[in-house]
């Protein structure tokens, strides 16, 4: 079995976990982002192990924010440098700016089991959990990926400012789990499948075909994250007597500051389960 143990004045360790929610706690603890990716992995085989319970409820509360380390400087994204790929300088940026998005994927994954296991009905426990600990097992290997990545360019991540969009939306559907499913999934990783094949198209432009790959790799298991998303909204919405599509297009309008932007890439949505008629024509 599992626990958790920390110390103010060090980073969190994974040491052992009996439930999920403390195993989940113990990586948004976690202050350094390869210890925290490595703490994610270990957790996902631990439960792929049947060594952390779902059971019963913890007592364990997510922090309102993960732990992160001083660096890098986070910005306003519209202060955040513009990234020209002709350079060496401009795809480190780019793969910087890509590591910090994995790097927050990891924490909304294990927020979602650490903040909303208990709001699931116990018959549908196990499932979710191990839907959402395979996303932060997945996401956790992107981000290691593209720390290699980066150290093979000679940079590494927290080298350049990034900005607290993506927490930012955390923190606006902590307190409703059909709002951090509509958010997180459907609107932020749904927004990937929209631009990742344009950048995969420019990387190989400029002959740059290590980052390429990495981003199809990225690109195709992030299909099964936004249907991941789309299932449980839908299953959620469906047993509280809502329409998931209306339910999804509230709390954009509601929660999402930003607004939904064309180009879509249609296709792979409906591949992932997010149909049309759930993003298209919202007004904010």
């Amino acid at each position: 079995m599992w626990t958790k143990c920390w110390n103010a004045s060090k980073n969190c360790r994974l040491v052992a976990s009996q439930h999920i929610a403390d195993a989940a706690c113990s990586v948004l603890l976690t202050r350094d982002p390869v210890t925290k990716a490595r703490n994610a992995r270990q957790i996902a085989e631990a439960w792929r192990l049947g060594n952390i319970s779902h059971t019963d409820l913890s007592d364990t509360h997510p922090p309102d924010r993960p732990s992160r380390p001083a660096k890098p400087e986070l910005l306003p994204p519209g202060q955040m440098p513009r990234r020209r790929l002709g350079s060496v300088h401009g795809r480190q940026a780019l793969l910087h700016a890509i590591a910090h998005i994995e790097l927050n994927a990891i924490d909304l994954a294990f927020d979602m089991l650490a903040r909303f296991n208990g709001d699931i009905p116990v018959r549908d426990r196990h499932e979710f959990v191990s839907d959402w600990i395979s996303v932060g097992d997945d996401e956790a290997r992107h981000f290691m990926m593209i720390q290699n990545r980066l150290l093979e360019m000679d940079s590494h991540y927290s080298a350049l400012p990034a900005h607290d969009g993506l927490w930012e939306a955390a923190e606006a559907t902590s307190d409703d789990v059909l709002a951090r499913l509509a958010i997180a999934p459907l609107v932020l990783e749904a927004r990937g499948l929209d631009v990742t094949p344009g950048m995969i198209r420019n990387l190989t432009s400029v002959a740059d075909h290590a980052s390429a790959s990495l981003l199809q790799t990225i690109y195709d298991e992030e299909i099964g994250h936004v249907a991941i998303g789309a299932k449980w909204l839908k299953k959620l919405a469906t047993a509280k007597g809502k329409d998931p599509a209306e339910c999804f297009r509230h709390y954009v309008s509601e929660r999402f500051k930003g607004t939904l932007k064309e180009p879509f890439n249609h296709d792979a949505r409906e591949l992932a389960g997010l149909e049309r008629h759930f993003y298209t024509n919202i007004i904010h």
